[in-house]
């Protein structure tokens, strides 16, 4: 397949802004010390990102791995998302090459919207009726990133009502320092709730409630009604 990544470059740096770029390194946190420290933004909306992955869905892999390989966070993201268009559209061995290279290349899935749009897509409905023991070797990586995607995986599980794996994984992050780890953890608790049952939550709650941070706890109970909400606050 005819490499296209010069053309796909300039379609995206047609729409891209300086202004936005600005912004775009503020709310992802790109200063010193921060969560994502150096990270470079052209200043491009999802909506005009998700617009050039179907104009390019057919983009070789030649091309998507130089752009997830690029310093640039949307060309990353437009790369991810393409991988998760094919993953969606292809078969069994085409799925198995897409999870590969998400595997492979983690270190470019380095902020949270990376993660949370393509790690239940990817990695969590390839592996929803194989092994899942990579997530657990995720769950204990020293890189942020990794341990997210080890969360956000079992998104995929409990759309389909099934909560195992979403409390396995929450289980192992209790301690974990980051604060975005802290908020996974606690949206995906969450969806337990509304997905498999409330009562599976609050099982869980019940046990592990006093190990988890106030962020984890209120993302986790967010839905609740006021007075078991107030129950699991009194707690901390």
């Amino acid at each position: 397949m005819k490499s296209e990544i010069s053309k796909i470059k300039k379609d995206l740096r047609q729409v891209a802004s300086i202004e936005k770029a600005q912004i775009l390194r503020r709310f992802f946190k790109t200063g010193q010390g921060q969560y994502g420290e150096g990270d470079q933004f052209l200043g491009i909306v999802v909506p005009e990102i998700r617009r050039l992955v179907k104009k390019y869905r057919e983009a070789s892999r030649e091309d998507i791995l130089t752009l997830l390989h690029s310093a640039f966070h949307e060309e990353r993201l437009w790369a991810l998302l393409v991988l998760v268009d094919q993953f969606e559209r292809g078969d069994e061995k085409t799925q198995k090459d897409i999870f590969e290279i998400y595997w492979q290349n983690t270190k470019f899935i380095n902020n949270w919207d990376l993660v949370d749009l393509t790690a239940d897509k990817i990695a969590g409905a390839y592996l929803k009726n194989r092994d899942r023991k990579i997530l657990l070797e995720l769950a204990e990586s020293k890189i942020l990133w990794e341990r997210r995607i080890a969360i956000l995986a079992t998104f995929h599980f409990t759309k389909n009502g099934e909560c195992e794996w979403t409390l396995k994984i929450a289980k192992k992050l209790l301690g974990d320092e980051q604060d975005l780890i802290h908020k996974a953890v606690g949206w995906m608790l969450r969806e337990v709730g509304k997905r498999c049952s409330e009562k599976v939550e609050c099982d869980f709650l019940d046990q592990h409630a006093l190990k988890m941070s106030r962020t984890m706890l209120r993302y986790a109970i967010e839905k609740f009604e006021e007075k078991k909400r107030k129950h699991y606050l009194d707690l901390k």
